[in-house]
Order: C-alpha cells, then structure tokens, then sequence
C-alpha cells in the first residue's frame, strides 16, 4: 500500500503526511519539507483502499495466494508541492513552508502500478486526489477543529 489518506486520519510527519500538511495548514502552522518538494506518490483515498480489499475478499477463491500493488496509481499521482498548492487553495491562504536536506532513502518518485489489481479484478480508484484532499480538509474541519468555521472565515471549501 502506499499513502492512504482519508477522514480519521491524524497523520503525522512520517505516516499520513498528507493529512499532517494539511491538519498544520488549517492550524496555521508552519510545515516542513525533506527535499525540494518535487518527489512524487501516488496517494490512495481510504473509500478506495476499502474497495479493493472488499473486491479481493469477494474473489478471494480465485485470487488466493496472489500479491497485489495497492496505490493511488498514475492518476493520483502528485509531488509534495502539488499537494501544498491545493492546500492553500482549500484553506486560501499561502502556506508557511521551510525546506531541509533530503532525508536518507527517501525515494525521489514512487508510483504503485496497480495493474495487475486493475486486469485481475477490476479495481481502479474512484477519487481522484484533489476531491480526496478536499474530502479530508472537511472532515478534519468538522472533528479535529470542533466544528469551528476555521475555514468558514475565509469561505466554505468548494471545488
């Protein structure tokens, strides 16, 4: 698997880093980069992680004992700062970022080819990741601020 995101996720730096800029940017909260940014993942909404193993354990008798990548795969691929840009569109405000030395093993692009998943079963992710981030910056609105109109101030978040 490879960076599930989704409501009820508090990410923090190293798992979940997408729900961790964006639980920052909506406290105002400065937010770190290793690298320059332009790494790239693909991210995987938690409803389609959900969906696939849903869709393994329905054929399960005739996938037994196979492996399967599971990712957001080619089109929910998107670098660090491509994910910060649509934050601060979300929360219309720029984003208060630094960036330092890049991290040891980081890898500098990873796409999981969901393929075999996609021909075997059917399986591709639904939500695409603007609508998941914009998914989860509402949620965490709603449970991890109170329900307080963090971004209400600035207007509601709409697409």
């Amino acid at each position: 698997m490879s960076c599930i995101y989704g409501p009820r996720q508090f990410g923090t730096e190293d798992q979940g880093w997408v729900a961790h800029f964006l639980i920052r940017a909506l406290a105002g909260e400065a937010i770190s980069i290793y690298g320059d940014g332009k790494q790239v993942r693909d991210v995987l909404h938690v409803d389609d992680a959900v969906a696939a193993y849903r869709t393994v354990l329905g054929s399960i008798e005739r996938v037994k004992g196979e492996v399967f990548n599971l990712g957001g795969g080619p089109h929910n691929a998107v670098s660090v700062l491509g994910v910060l840009r649509e934050i601060e569109k979300l929360t219309r405000r720029p984003l208060e970022t630094s960036f330092g030395e890049w991290r040891a093993g980081d890898q500098f692009y990873f796409v999981a080819d969901t393929g075999k998943l996609e021909r075997s079963l059917g399986w591709r992710a639904q939500m695409r990741w603007r609508d998941g981030l914009r998914n989860l910056a509402e949620w965490l609105v709603e449970h991890r601020f109170g329900g307080e109109p963090v971004l209400a101030k600035r207007q509601r978040i709409t697409a």
